[in-house]
């Protein structure tokens, strides 16, 4: 059996992007022959987590891991012991987002990428979760050899299936669906005001994801929801289990993030994949999800105006939306399950360990 020991930051349970990827992982590592294991740096203020790498790396070796898997989320903080040792165990990476990180400050981020670039290029294999982030690191150097992409699975849990499904429109003409944290990039205020210039009767828009993740922000957002424009148009649902997120993509018409930055995009392939027409920026990894006007609207960052007119034609032109959602559905089915990437992502392991 191959024991993998991922190194990262915090607590793995966290309910974001790459803390779900690598509990997926470990969950079904058992079917690949392989033990996943976390070792974790504290959740210290930058760069302060750094000065645990001994300790954390001790831990790793003592759970008898053949190899070491350091998350992009915690590789700056291996970079200060890397330069003065040689690690005892083959080093990959699992990266979901791009050198310096994402959501922070004009000072941290030049100085975390150029300590996260350091790791990787100690690293045999850099296991990234999509094509944009491919793309990053091959315009900065790294050779196609080292880096493999193994995208998150498209399918979600299986939602409870109810007496028949919610009517989730409240007698409007479509019911609009946003999962995402409410934090700067994710574009939940531009949303605010795409829906806010719709015709009262067009559209009910769903919010699901946390709303407390960045409490600034979040202020701004519930400020902008107490305005007269949009109420009763808008419903708060917070975070909620992986089976409700199943029953919100069933029941709605449309999904959208208007995000910035999106290293993946779960939430497009999944919503996709549940037979979503999706609608966002022409940023991140969506364009290599959906084409705009195929299985989607991908409209150029900032366009609030572009926005709210692509929700109405969805809302309004039932014939149209239809036909997107099924273009999406077939897209969906060309990527892969979570079975699929659980086997790659194994895989690339045994092979960057010798296996």
């Amino acid at each position: 059996m191959l024991t993998i020991s991922l190194l990262t930051l915090g607590d793995p349970g966290q309910l974001t992007g790459g803390y779900l990827y690598h509990r997926r992982m470990a969950e079904v590592a058992g079917d690949h022959d392989a033990q996943l294991l976390f070792s974790s740096f504290p959740m210290y203020p930058f760069p302060l987590p750094a000065l645990r790498a001994s300790a954390v790396l001790r831990e790793a070796q003592a759970s008898g891991a053949g190899v070491l898997v350091i998350d992009s989320i915690a590789a700056a903080y291996l970079a200060p012991w890397l330069a003065a040792r040689r690690l005892p165990l083959p080093l990959a990476a699992s990266i979901h987002q791009g050198p310096g990180g994402i959501d922070h400050g004009r000072l941290r981020t030049p100085v975390q990428a150029h300590l996260d670039r350091a790791v990787y290029r100690r690293a045999g294999r850099l296991i990234v979760a999509s094509d944009a982030l491919a793309e990053t690191f091959r315009a900065t150097g790294f050779p196609d050899r080292q880096v493999r992409v193994v995208a998150p699975g498209r399918d979600v849990a299986v939602a409870p299936e109810p007496e028949r499904p919610r009517d989730m429109r409240e007698g409007r003409r479509a019911a609009l669906l946003c999962v995402g944290n409410w934090v700067p990039r994710k574009g939940v205020l531009d949303l605010l005001e795409a829906v806010a210039a719709l015709p009262p009767e067009t559209a009910v828009l769903h919010l699901v994801g946390d709303d407390t993740a960045d409490s600034a922000y979040a202020s701004r957002v519930r400020a902008r929801l107490s305005r007269t424009d949009l109420a009763g148009r808008v419903r708060v649902h917070g975070p909620v289990t992986k089976e409700r997120v199943a029953a919100f993509y069933r029941d709605a018409d449309v999904f959208v993030l208007p995000s910035l930055r999106e290293p993946y995009g779960t939430v497009y392939g999944e919503a996709m994949a549940a037979g979503l027409p999706v609608v966002g920026w022409r940023a991140g990894n969506l364009p290599h999800l959906a084409t705009h006007g195929r299985e989607g609207l991908i409209l150029e960052p900032g366009d609030s105006q572009g926005l709210s007119r692509a929700l109405e034609r969805l809302a309004t032109d039932q014939a149209y939306r239809h036909r997107l959602a099924a273009a999406a559905a077939r897209r969906a089915q060309t990527f892969p399950t979570w079975a699929q990437t659980a086997e790659r992502f194994f895989g690339e392991l045994r092979e960057a360990a010798g296996r």
